[in-house]
């Protein structure tokens, strides 16, 4: 694994082995009971999850204030935070479950992290919202649904880094008009195959320009239900 990380640019020690063993380990230990994930097989889990979750880590700012919204089991915050401890990581998500794994996960590998239990629309609303250096996200929903979701917590000057498969352009060209409505405008695409064949990934950077009008992001699920398109 230290030679698959290297080839993108990741130098991986000893103890950051030792965090990502003992990751691995306590979350199929937690998915017999709990929903974390449907990659249960090592060799995946290190590549479909630990190292996609960390090939942005370059994009990173220094010291940056970094959230993860709708992080599930810890991706990508958790294996950002092993490999670049720098940063000063927040996770959210809207399941208790998922959030109580969270807090025994961080603990156990000695990271430090704020753990919130919300929906995103909710925190937003908070001294969370434009708090942040950058957002961070590999939810499932479409990129101009997650534009909503995640800009309204970037400042001004800071950046939404979505991690998306590899049909990103077209998803890129639906979301212009939200990432202008969020204030951000789309900057950078990064697309790379993994290791062992087992797929190809895009980072996508939008970088937040202007504050998000307060409006924004709407409630009641509107987001996904009648995304802002043009």
């Amino acid at each position: 694994m230290k030679e698959l990380f290297k080839q993108f640019n990741i130098d991986l020690t000893d103890e950051m082995i030792a965090k990502f063993d003992k990751f691995f380990e306590m979350m199929i230990d937690y998915n017999k009971t709990t929903n974390l994930t449907a990659i249960t097989d090592k060799k995946e889990v290190w590549i479909k999850h630990f190292l996609d979750s960390v090939i942005s880590a370059s994009d990173i700012p220094e010291n940056a204030s970094v959230i993860d919204v709708g992080t599930g089991a810890g991706f990508p915050g958790i294996p950002l935070k092993i490999v670049r401890p720098d940063i000063k990581l927040t996770l959210v998500d809207s399941l208790n479950k998922r959030v109580i794994f969270l807090q025994q996960l961080c603990e156990a590998l000695g990271i430090e992290a704020e753990i919130i239990h919300s929906r995103a629309e909710d925190l937003a609303r908070t001294d969370k919202r434009e708090a942040f250096d950058v957002c961070v996200s590999r939810a499932v929903s479409s990129l101009v649904t997650l534009c909503e979701y995640c800009l309204p917590f970037v400042k001004p000057n800071g950046v939404f880094i979505a991690y998306k498969g590899a049909g990103a352009m077209e998803e890129i060209n639906s979301a212009l008009y939200a990432m202008s409505v969020m204030g951000g405008y789309f900057a950078k695409e990064q697309y790379f195959s993994l290791p062992e064949n087992m797929g190809n990934r895009n980072i996508l950077i939008i970088k937040k320009v202007d504050t998000t009008p307060t409006i924004y992001p709407r409630g009641q699920n509107l987001p996904k239900l009648k995304p802002l398109v043009k």
